[in-house]
Parts: C-alpha cells; sequence; structure tokens
C-alpha cells in the first residue's frame, strides 16, 4: 500500500466505524499509522489536521464521532493512561478511538478491538494485517 492507499483506508474506516470503536494500531517508526489516522479523520469529516499525539498523549477533535487519536509510545504503564484520562475515553458512545503503539498498553485490548498491525518491508511496501468483525466485513 502507499500512503494514498493508506489514506483512503483510513477514510473507508472513518466513514463507516460503528461508535464505541477502539482501534489498537502497532507498527515501527515510519509505518504509516499517524498516515491512517489523517485518512480517519477525513473519513469522520474533521477538517483540523491530524498530528501525531506523541507528546500530547491524546488529541481530540469533532467529527461525524468524536475522534480521540492516542499514542502510547511515551506511556510506561496502564497507570500512566489512566492519569491522563484516556481509559474513561476508550469505547464511549458516538466516539472512535486509535491508538498509536498499542502495544505498550496491551491491557486495552478487548474482544471488541479492532486491531490493525502495519508491516513495512525492505521495499518500503506497507503490508496491513485487520481484525476485528466490522471492519473485516466491510472490506469484505
Amino acid at each position: 500500500m502507499t500512503s494514498e492507499d493508506t489514506i483512503q483506508l483510513g477514510r473507508l474506516i472513518g466513514a463507516n466505524a460503528p461508535g464505541g470503536t477502539v482501534i489498537a494500531l502497532r507498527g515501527g517508526l515510519g509505518a504509516g499509522k499517524t498516515t491512517l489516522c489523517k485518512g480517519i479523520g477525513e473519513g469522520l469529516g474533521i477538517r483540523e489536521e491530524i498530528t501525531s499525539p506523541t507528546y500530547t498523549i491524546i488529541s481530540e477533535y469533532e467529527g461525524r464521532l468524536k475522534f480521540f487519536h492516542m499514542d502510547a509510545y511515551r506511556l510506561d504503564s496502564l497507570s500512566d493512561f489512566r492519569e491522563t484520562g484516556g481509559l474513561d475515553m476508550l469505547g464511549m458512545p458516538d466516539s472512535l478511538c486509535a491508538m498509536e503503539w498499542s502495544e505498550r498498553l496491551p491491557e486495552i485490548a478487548k474482544d471488541d478491538t479492532t486491531l490493525i498491525e502495519i508491516h513495512v518491508g525492505e521495499d518500503g511496501s506497507r503490508e496491513f494485517s485487520i481484525k476485528g468483525k466490522w471492519l473485516e466485513d466491510l472490506l469484505a
């Protein structure tokens, strides 16, 4: 997948995600997690620029659903995430939560959490592994 393909996938997710969706994003530096979130924001109808929340931990945007864009890269524990108020945001009705570096907080993944892993090939190509019923059904 190219960057444009990644944006397109994000737009599809943002336009179709049900309220209360939690997406756990995994992939190395530069894999395309923030690019995917930019597309999600576009699909949600958000006009603001979506930027990486690495230093803010959580960015909040208003769209079709409230979009909580989260980043666990700088967090050391679930306790740190709890202190940000992030646990209270996960799965809120009328929201979509996307967490970059979710592998750092495996406790947040529930049975209904959508998991998107991005693998970057030696040639720079991206391959997406997607687990989550609503999204798998949408892409089928």
